[in-house]
Order: structure tokens, then C-alpha cells, then sequence
């Protein structure tokens, strides 16, 4: 059999799982989020369309993270199935080295890595910019069309809204009372004779207008509590977004929203100096995340060729635990970077890490010597089914 056959057989044995993985992990993120997605539908009204949209711009941001996971576990079932039916010890006795093993699987894992780079670097801005456009077009909708006459309304957080009267076609709400607890635990009472709520595209901010009225609340006035009256002829209330939305709904962070080529010129921009690190974090971390599926491949095939007892079970919980692993110690790590207020090039020791981790355990593979790691992981997981 040709060495270009076998590259053959061995990417489209990586590549046709790696396909699998990426639609079991949006088949579980769907079915995570699948009853609030049905609550925003049959209870706040919000069309279908509108939440295939929102749930097709998260895809690319969770993408960057399953892509290279997907791929991970496929390489350890792949070489974990070559081992048990004995391919592997028929390579090898054709010749078939480790390091040709090796050469295909990387190949995937550079195709894998820039696909990860378009994601990181413009997909997910973009999407993460659409999101939230979205995000904030609902909640404007929502929150003018959601406010019923004579009903409580408590869909932003710490504020209770009722409104004698509603015009639906300008939108003015008139005998207003509000119930207001952001700021204390005793709540200010806000009555107005007319409000509105005006929507600012531009900053995603939703602001309610309320004219001719007064705020009600207990005040301190030397050291003794006493109850204050505040009259006013406009008074303007910013809405928090976040409670009228789902978890998921959060507003992102501004960096995520940028492509890596604005990020670049904000970064140099002089009135950002003070943000600089962020900056630099943010193009770090599109930097490295697009590298995990390349440490993956170097990592995952001496570790697949030697699991051979554990099966598709055992290469998935290998798998996950080296996922797992490596983005704790990598969160850890830009997190520690952010709060210390580091050298960015901290971010690159979990890489580090695990490149002279793959390193080990390929020179190990490479000499048909057993990976103790891998055995005792294996111990332990054998125990726990057993249980």
C-alpha cells in the first residue's frame, strides 16, 4: 500500500469523526439552551427567526472551541480503533513509521487551524457584533411592545414599571409609577404623569424618558433617616438590558466585537494606552487558540495509538480530560495576566506546556515505550465503570 494511501485512509478517518464531534457538541448546546430559547418564543413573543439568528451568530464563537476539541477526540478514537484492530502493528511492520503517522494527521491539524483562525480572528467579531445588534433590536421591541396597561411589568432587573395608559401607536405612556431598587434595598417610588422609552442604536442603550413628576424616597439627613420628595420635570432611567434577556444575551465585551485588524489599530491607538494590555490579550488569544489543534495532533496520536484498551469510550474521556486541562490552565493563565497586570507573552506558557508534553510523550511513542500517564488514566477510568 502507497504512503499517499495510507495519508489518505488516516485524514478521512480524523476528518469524518472530527464532522461527527462538531455536530454531537451543537447538538448538546442546543439541547442546553433549548427551553429558554422555547420560553423567549410561547412566553415573551419573540419569532423563531429571530432566535435561529441569535443562536446561528453564537455558533462561530463557540466553533473556535469545539472545532479543535472535536478533533482532538477524533484523533484518539482514530488511532484508538488503528490500535485494537491490529493496523497499527501492520504499518509499522510495512515500514509505516511513527513520524508517517504523524505528517497526515498534521496536515488536518494546519487545514484545522486556519479554519480556527478565520473563526477567532473574523468570524466571531463579526458574529459577536451581529449578536448583540440582534440582542438589542429585540429588547427594544420587547420591552415597548412587552409593557401592558395596568400590569406590573419586572422584566429589568431591580425596577418594577406600571402604567395607567399605553398609546400604541406613539408609544406614550402615561400615569407612570415606578418602583425603583437599584441603588438601595429600600426602593425609591417614582411617579410621573407621561413616559417613553427611546432606544439608542448606536451605544445599545434603552433609556425610559419620564416627564412632570417626582421621586419618593428615605434619605439620610444628619444621621437621622427622613422621607424626601424630589419633583422634576424630566428624568431619564438607563434600563438594564441584561434582565430583559437570556443568560446568553449578555452584552460582549467591546474587544470581542472588533476583526483583528481593527484590534490592531485600536492597540496602537494613543488613547488606549491604558487599555493596551487588553489589547494585547485579546490578539494573543487569537493568536494561540487557532495553535490548540496543531498541540492536539501531537498530543493525541501517541496517546490513541497506545489507549488501544480503551476503546471509543476511553478515547472521548482521554480526550475530554486533555481539553479540559489545557483551557482551565489557559483561563487561569489570561485571567492571572489581566489581574497582575503582566507581560502579555505570560499567556504562552500552557502552550508551552503541552508542546513539550506532546513532545514527551511522542519521543515515548516513537521508542514502543508505554506512556505511564495514559495507563494510570485508563486504571482510573476502568475503576469508576466499574463502580
Amino acid at each position: 500500500m502507497s504512503s499517499r494511501t495510507i495519508d489518505q485512509y488516516i485524514i478521512r478517518e480524523i476528518f469524518t469523526t472530527t464532522i461527527m464531534g462538531i455536530c454531537l457538541f451543537t447538538v448538546l448546546v442546543l439541547i442546553s439552551r433549548i427551553l429558554r430559547l422555547a420560553d423567549m418564543v410561547l412566553n415573551n413573543g419573540v419569532p423563531f427567526s429571530d432566535i435561529a439568528l441569535l443562536f446561528l451568530y453564537t455558533m462561530s464563537s463557540f466553533l473556535v472551541l469545539s472545532v479543535p476539541i472535536s478533533f482532538l477526540m477524533a484523533i484518539l478514537i482514530a488511532f484508538g480503533r488503528l490500535s485494537s484492530d491490529s493496523e497499527i502493528v501492520a504499518m509499522k511492520a510495512s515500514g509505516i513509521g511513527l513520524a508517517q503517522m504523524l505528517r497526515p494527521t498534521m496536515t488536518l491539524a494546519i487545514g484545522i487551524a486556519l479554519i480556527t483562525a478565520l473563526f477567532s480572528n473574523y468570524l466571531a467579531p463579526a458574529s459577536n457584533n451581529a449578536f448583540r445588534n440582534k440582542l438589542f433590536e429585540i429588547a427594544s421591541r420587547q420591552a415597548s411592545i412587552g409593557i401592558q396597561p395596568q400590569i406590573f411589568n419586572s422584566d429589568f432587573d431591580d425596577i418594577v414599571l406600571y402604567t395607567a395608559a399605553l398609546n400604541d401607536q406613539t408609544g406614550l405612556l402615561s400615569g407612570v409609577f415606578i418602583s425603583d431598587e437599584r441603588l438601595d434595598a429600600d426602593p425609591s417610588i417614582i411617579a410621573a404623569n407621561t413616559g417613553q422609552i427611546i432606544s439608542d442604536s448606536e451605544n445599545k442603550t434603552l433609556t425610559l424618558h419620564l416627564e412632570d413628576g417626582s421621586v419618593h424616597r428615605e434619605a439620610l439627613i444628619d444621621g437621622e433617616k427622613a422621607y424626601q420628595v424630589i419633583a422634576f420635570h424630566t428624568y431619564d432611567i438607563n434600563l438594564d438590558l441584561e434582565g430583559a434577556l437570556p443568560p446568553s444575551g449578555k452584552q460582549h465585551k467591546k474587544l470581542t466585537q472588533l476583526s483583528t485588524p481593527d484590534l490592531l489599530k485600536g492597540r496602537n491607538s494613543p488613547e488606549n494606552d491604558q487599555y493596551r494590555l487588553r489589547y494585547d490579550i485579546e490578539l494573543l488569544d487569537r493568536l494561540l487558540l487557532p495553535l490548540t489543534p496543531i498541540l492536539f495532533a501531537l498530543i493525541g496520536l501517541p496517546l490513541g495509538i497506545q489507549s488501544t484498551r480503551s476503546g471509543r469510550g476511553g478515547g472521548f474521556a482521554i480526550g475530554l480530560v486533555i481539553f479540559l486541562v489545557y483551557y482551565t490552565l489557559y483561563s487561569l493563565n489570561k485571567n492571572l495576566t489581566l489581574s497582575l497586570d503582566a507581560t502579555p507573552f505570560l499567556m504562552l506558557l500552557p502552550p508551552l506546556i503541552f508542546l513539550f508534553f506532546g513532545g514527551y510523550v511522542y519521543t515515548l511513542a516513537a521508542h514502543e515505550r508505554q506512556i505511564t500517564l495514559l495507563s494510570r488514566m485508563m486504571t482510573f477510568f476502568r475503576s469508576k465503570a466499574k463502580e
